[in-house]
């Protein structure tokens, strides 16, 4: 990730294993929401911090976490012997999986149940410096020497977000537990995980971390959650996000590995995923054009190129809530719907959003259609819903922002997928969609 995302709905990710088609396991991640509890301001300016033979699966259910008041994506990690339940804020656009530990020295709400105890663990150990998995992670600086022959010389990292934050501590590797369709228990040693006793900065500390013990990175690197785990269940994961003011909240699904079912598959459509050398970590597509109520707007594709110093593309985000494009794609977009919209529009409400129109008295407002075609001749048309929200009562604004020239990259957040199941395909380096196979309501 860039920085922390810090989007309105909260997702809180329960790890069980089922039977999938040929009796293969998976790990499957419910997801259900509540009412998110930031305001707009406050959503706005969270998103704005972050931008800088047969196989198993892993499914587990996503649920919201707005009742504790963050804007993160939840995942209920029980690590350690005995297990310990920690909360972790699930991030495509990072690959550190870390905790905060009890020696964490400036951790906020820092109780014994919101840290991870390891001297209450009889399968924890840090990595020796010397050892392979520690040359995968960034280290503080100035470098300490990395005594070989020292029995206890662990492995130190230091992971910096894009907004300035920071966490610290010892890379480490601890068992993990899972519960299976047929009522026993299943571990998975050895997963590496940063321990970290300290943390800094906005995205780590701030409101928008309420409740959350730590990060679990879903990136493209060799220490993302999904890759480790990747290893056993399969190179591949998907999930399905839900409209967050349903109620009662739905259930969907986070899956690492495997594939989904052959009714879903063949109801697929898929973008290439591309590379950015700069930014390995994040899920970067391409944006052939965008087209408002069927009208092609004039966007020149180098708007959506990623240049040579690793900036511009688009990257596809669960973690931040809002949509954000290249500034000249926004003023295209934007001028679009204020040509198109026949509702009264709402001023002066200081919402941080660029064209908000009035609903009051109108059931079913009409609102203009966004439509975005993707490389390899697939088009997303998601519903107004996901482009527009309720920022005050009876006042819908366009939910998208600007990214300036040089400043970072466009972003697909969650709020645009919601509806729609999405599918990683690592090893085929493509990115599958599909309005079906999600459980809209």
């Amino acid at each position: 990730m860039a920085s922390l995302p810090s989007p309105s709905l909260f997702f809180f990710l329960v790890f069980t294993f089922i039977h999938f088609c040929n009796s293969a396991e998976y790990l499957k991640l419910p997801l259900l929401q509540r009412n998110p509890l930031l305001s707009p301001a406050q959503l706005l300016a969270a998103d704005t911090h972050r931008l800088s033979g047969r196989r198993s699966i892993v499914k587990s259910p996503l649920i919201s976490g707005a009742s504790t008041g963050s804007g993160q994506y939840f995942v209920d990690l029980r690590i350690g012997s005995p297990p310990q339940r920690l909360l972790l804020v699930a991030d495509t656009g990072s690959d550190l999986v870390w905790v905060k530990c009890s020696a964490c020295k400036n951790c906020s709400n820092h109780r014994p149940e919101s840290t991870f105890l390891a001297r209450h663990s009889k399968t924890f150990s840090s990595h020796h410096c010397y050892d392979s998995p520690c040359r995968l992670v960034p280290h503080p600086k100035p470098a300490r020497p990395c005594n070989r022959t020292r029995l206890h010389s662990p492995c130190r990292y230091e992971y910096s977000y894009a907004d300035g934050s920071v966490t610290s501590g010892f890379f480490s590797k601890e068992t993990t537990t899972f519960n299976t369709s047929s009522g026993r228990e299943a571990k998975i040693k050895k997963l590496s995980f940063g321990c970290a006793f300290r943390i800094s900065g906005p995205s780590v500390t701030g409101g928008s971390f309420n409740g959350a013990q730590g990060v679990m990175g879903l990136g493209r690197g060799s220490i993302s959650f999904n890759s480790q785990l990747g290893r056993k269940f399969g190179n591949k994961f998907s999930y399905c996000l839900l409209d967050y003011t349903i109620s009662p909240p739905p259930k969907s699904y986070l899956t690492i590995g495997g594939s989904a079912n052959d009714v879903v598959s063949r109801k697929f459509s898929y973008t290439p995923l591309l590379n950015n050398p700069l930014s390995p970590s994040f899920y970067y597509i391409g944006i052939d054009s965008v087209t408002v109520d069927g009208a092609n707007l004039p966007i020149s594709h180098s708007v959506w190129a990623i240049d040579e110093q690793g900036n511009g593309g688009t990257v596809v985000d669960s973690g931040t809530t809002l949509t954000f494009l290249a500034e000249p794609a926004y003023r295209q977009v934007l001028a679009a719907f204020q040509r198109r919209v026949s509702l009264p529009t709402a001023e002066d409400l200081a919402l941080g959003f660029d064209l908000c129109v009035n609903v009051s008295g109108v059931f079913r407002p009409r609102l203009p259609k966004l439509s975005i075609a993707l490389v390899g001749k697939s088009v997303m048309s998601p519903p107004a819903r996901n482009y527009f929200i309720e920022a005050a009562d009876r006042v819908m604004c366009l939910a998208i922002q600007p990214v300036k020239p040089g400043s970072g990259f466009s972003v697909l957040g969650n709020l645009m997928q919601q509806g729609y199941l999405f599918e990683f395909d690592i090893d085929r380096s493509r990115l599958g969609f599909s309005r079906h196979g999600c459980a809209v309501p």
